[in-house]
């Protein structure tokens, strides 16, 4: 049998009001019945009160930044009546809650309500009503115990994966399953409908903190209801996890380092050193991840944040500016390092290509230079033109362990070589991804291979005959082991999706080779050579953009945020001035050659065909 709790005996215990005869009891027994009946209900009104006050600070807090919202910076006008609204159902939360805050706090707290409230109605500026509000939070905070006892954050990072379970059967009734507040429950609510959780206009300002806070206390005058006696804490940060990553694809590294930014933004502009604590607490959820990958990183962010903490109160104008510019730099790199996820889709189709384009080249200048010796009446010289192919092939094999090589006796410098590597292939591919535009330089190379493999008949050597074949193929080798690089460079840990394009790049390569010479297949060059070319350019676009942020990561470049730029790394893009600056000017040639290309061609009249003396790229 079950032993019965403290309240459980507490209440089997009766005092019969018609009782003639009382046994005799020792004093020290009814003191100890007594003692354990009555010591419940003062651990229930201190855990009460504890409650209470962190009601009261999550109301007066979400007031605040519902205000702000609506209303003009400097005060006196109403942009969004329905956040001051809102604000004001807050304060009256609050106030309903203040009899049951401990004693210390009760009065002075009720005191601050009242100006708040009255502040409300004068439509004071939003930064009076934040300074008014911080002093009643550290009020309430310091007579509760301190900020970990009033708002304990939770001490490991929320798991997604719960949130998704709790918001399935807490929030999406309303919410809708993607957070769009299309819910099956939405239009029947009553007041304002079900926030859009995947709105950055909303959301956008509101840190895990206030998302935590709202599901505790609800929304008052809306069908937000309070889950702080129904969903235990744990849940709760982990549905607040959860709702914040909405707007960021689900993904929570990504929203923990917006919050982080949004609150080194609040603690400078309002000099708050409770603002900068926040903003430290919540980096502490991805600082695990930094440092386990880059220690040196994560002892820097430290630094910086010890700065930020000490300095953002007596600091002035341009020491507060250096502050921000360090640590938006290095969360930045530290975003990088921990949340950057390559498309395993994107890379396989990069890979897939590339290897398609480059090969079927190859095969094209091979071709050509075996047509070149039939036309010539040597046909028998074939098999040296065979041998210098292949021995480039395996020269260029040869080539790429040795890049492995250097890499690994120079791994101090990786950052930089895969750096300037991926911006010489961003380079080299944008240079043949235009065939129109490279068209000058590759006539002038066939000129050369045809001047090269006639002079090698002549002489009637066939090393000189494979030595040209050589030299042909070497050069797309060399281009597609540079290319392949920086591939697997941007690609980091999902190198396998690179692999897999490779293999299926050799199937395709295999058919085309086996369609055009069994059955007679003619490849429009023209289309074949523009889809591959556009997309090489792409891949030229992203090789600037993660080249640039190899060479910022290894502190070779400055790295200079630019606020409310994007941030999308399938594309290479980050919001820095120096890498768009780049892509910008890959931009600025790419509508340069289409101009190019489609300008007016006057046909000199004594000028072959086009295609009859291109031996490379046969139109």
């Amino acid at each position: 049998m079950r032993r019965p709790s403290q309240s459980q005996y507490c209440q089997q215990i009766e005092f019969p009001t018609k009782l003639l005869y009382f046994p005799r009891v020792r004093f020290g027994s009814i003191s100890l019945v007594l003692s354990a009946c009555l010591a419940q209900p003062l651990a229930g009104q201190a855990t009460d009160s504890l409650a209470l006050a962190r009601r009261v600070v999550a109301a007066a807090s979400l007031a605040a930044k519902e205000y702000a919202l609506g209303v003009s910076p400097a005060g006196g006008q109403i942009v969004q009546p329905e956040e001051v609204d809102e604000a004001k159902l807050f304060i009256q939360q609050a106030q309903f809650d203040v009899p049951g805050l401990p004693l210390t706090a009760r009065e002075s707290t009720a005191r601050t309500l009242a100006r708040i409230s009255q502040l409300l109605e004068t439509l004071a500026p939003p930064d009076t009503i934040n300074r008014v509000t911080d002093s009643l939070v550290a009020s309430i905070t310091a007579a509760a115990g301190g900020p970990r006892i009033i708002e304990p954050l939770p001490a490991r990072p929320p798991s997604l994966e719960r949130g998704a379970v709790v918001y399935r059967e807490r929030c999406a009734a309303c919410h809708g399953e993607t957070g769009r507040g299309d819910g099956p429950k939405a239009k029947s609510l009553k007041g304002p409908p079900p926030a859009n959780l995947t709105d950055r206009a909303v959301m956008g300002n509101k840190s895990l903190l206030d998302i935590f806070r709202r599901i505790a206390i609800g929304t008052p005058g809306t069908g937000m209801p309070e889950f702080a006696e129904d969903v235990s804490t744990e849940d709760r940060w982990a549905v607040a996890a959860y709702v914040q990553a909405m707007q960021y694809g689900g993904s929570a590294t990504a929203a923990i380092f917006d919050a982080v930014r949004h609150q080194i933004d609040s603690a400078l502009s309002k000099r708050s050193e409770q603002l900068a604590v926040d903003a430290y607490m919540t980096f502490e959820q991805v600082e695990t991840s930094i440092r386990a990958k880059n220690p040196g990183l994560a002892s820097e962010l430290e630094g910086n944040f010890g700065w930020l903490r000490t300095r953002t109160v007596k600091a002035d104008q341009t020491e507060r500016h250096t502050i921000r510019e360090r640590l938006l730099a290095d969360l930045e790199r530290a975003e990088r390092v921990v949340a950057d996820r390559p498309s395993g889709a994107s890379l396989f189709v990069n890979s897939f290509f590339l290897l398609v384009r480059e090969g079927f080249e190859a095969i094209l200048i091979v071709a050509a230079l075996m047509t070149f010796l039939a036309k010539a009446g040597a046909p028998e010289r074939r098999r040296d033109v065979a041998r210098g192919a292949w021995i480039a092939v395996a020269a260029s094999l040869l080539t790429w362990v040795l890049v492995e090589l250097l890499l690994q006796v120079t791994s101090g410098q990786r950052e930089m070589i895969e750096g300037v590597t991926m911006l010489l292939a961003a380079a080299v591919l944008f240079y043949v991804s235009y065939w129109l535009l490279s068209k000058i330089a590759a006539a002038k190379w066939t000129a050369f291979v045809h001047g090269k493999m006639q002079s090698a008949l002549s002489s009637g050597s066939g090393a000189a005959l494979s030595a040209v074949a050589f030299l042909a193929v070497y050069r797309e080798g060399f281009e597609t082991i540079l290319f392949y690089k920086a591939l697997f460079t941007s690609a980091g840990s999902s190198g396998v999706s690179v692999v897999a394009g490779i293999a299926a790049g050799a199937v395709g390569l295999v058919a085309v080779y086996l369609l055009i010479n069994q059955l007679g297949l003619r490849v429009a060059m023209k289309p074949f050579f523009a889809v591959t070319g556009a997309m090489l350019y792409y891949m030229a676009f992203v090789f600037a953009g993660k080249g640039i942020a190899e060479l910022q990561g290894a502190q070779l470049i400055p790295l200079t945020v630019i606020d409310g730029a994007p941030r999308i790394p399938v594309l290479g893009i980050y919001p820095t001035l120096e890498s768009l600056l780049v892509q910008g000017l890959l931009l600025a040639l790419a509508v340069a050659a289409a101009i190019w290309a489609m300008r007016p061609k006057v046909r000199p009249s004594g000028a072959e065909g086009e295609g009859g003396g291109d031996l490379l790229r046969s139109q």
